[in-house]
């Protein structure tokens, strides 16, 4: 080696220790495959599901869906998120016409936790769960969060028998009302980017695709679909590519004053999905 070949090498060398990169290729790094599917909306969730996930479930202060049942029954844990208590009391009794309310209420769906702000509880509803022994926390002095993110911080952070290692978050009534409210829990899902929280209303379902991940969405025809979408959240994607869709994408740019993939269509059991953005995934659901 020539005395320039070798003193440019070190100076490389040097800053390349210096600054933290490296002049010469390296391998793309292999993304780990994710999975998503739908199984909470079955009544039984098959015993070779991937993964095996544990459920924990949080009702909104929105009208609740009306498979709302299903998800209390696959839950090991659930909240109400402050007023999401009022639609328990209110409505879970509707369900059921031919059975005694008092007895839905007292013995079937009592909520584990009441946490919010406490601003749309109704008194009635909060002495009634009180005296069945559900745990109440006020967090009225924290007005720089929602009430979804207080129960989300509460299941992730302080939830006592609870198996976290593959844990799911289902949100009833996440969806529909007001406006502000809708995106307030959208940003709960950035927040809160490596866990996995799914969005649900009587419609249709949304949950993030994280870009550090490939992602393997398995398709319950039965209950879901086939109407779909795919936008970027928090920044464009410049390379999106997707399988599985009636109009699939192809390292495609994707961003809010461009492309999205609204009024997609699924076309079979899977769809696969890698981006270098994070993105949301929605699909519609049937109404049975």
């Amino acid at each position: 080696m020539l005395p320039s070949q070798r003193k440019r090498k070190i100076t490389i060398s040097s800053l390349s220790f210096l600054f933290g990169f490296s002049f010469f290729p390296r391998r793309p790094l292999a993304m780990d495959l994710m999975h998503h599917s739908s199984t909470f909306l079955l009544p039984t969730i098959p015993s070779d599901h991937r993964p095996s996930l544990t459920y924990a479930l949080v009702v909104l202060n929105q009208n609740l869906p009306r498979f709302t049942p299903l998800l209390w029954k696959h839950a090991q844990l659930r909240l109400c998120a402050d007023g999401g208590a009022n639609r328990v009391y209110d409505e879970m009794p509707r369900l059921f016409p031919q059975e005694d309310a008092s007895d839905v209420r007292r013995s079937r769906y009592k909520p584990d936790v009441i946490k919010g702000d406490m601003d749309s509880i109704r008194t009635e509803v909060l002495d009634f769960y009180t005296s069945l022994g559900t745990e109440i926390i006020d967090k009225s002095h924290d007005q720089d969060t929602t009430d979804l993110h207080k129960c989300v911080t509460y299941i992730r952070d302080f939830a006592p028998d609870l198996d976290k290692s593959n844990l799911c978050i289902l949100v009833a009534g996440a969806l529909g009302g007001r406006f502000d409210h809708e995106m307030g829990n959208l940003n709960v899902l950035c927040r809160f980017s490596s866990l996995r929280i799914v969005l649900l209303s009587d419609d249709s379902l949304i949950h993030l695709l994280p870009r550090t991940h490939h992602h393997e969405i398995h398709i319950l025809s039965s209950i879901e679909g086939p109407h779909c979408g795919l936008m970027p959240i928090g920044m464009p994607s410049s390379s999106s590519t997707t399988t599985g869709l009636q109009w699939d994408l192809n390292e495609t740019e994707m961003r809010f004053g461009g492309l999205i993939s609204t009024s997609n269509i699924v076309t079979g059991e899977k769809v696969t999905v890698r981006s270098d953005s994070d993105l949301l995934w929605t699909i519609s659901i049937k109404k049975l």
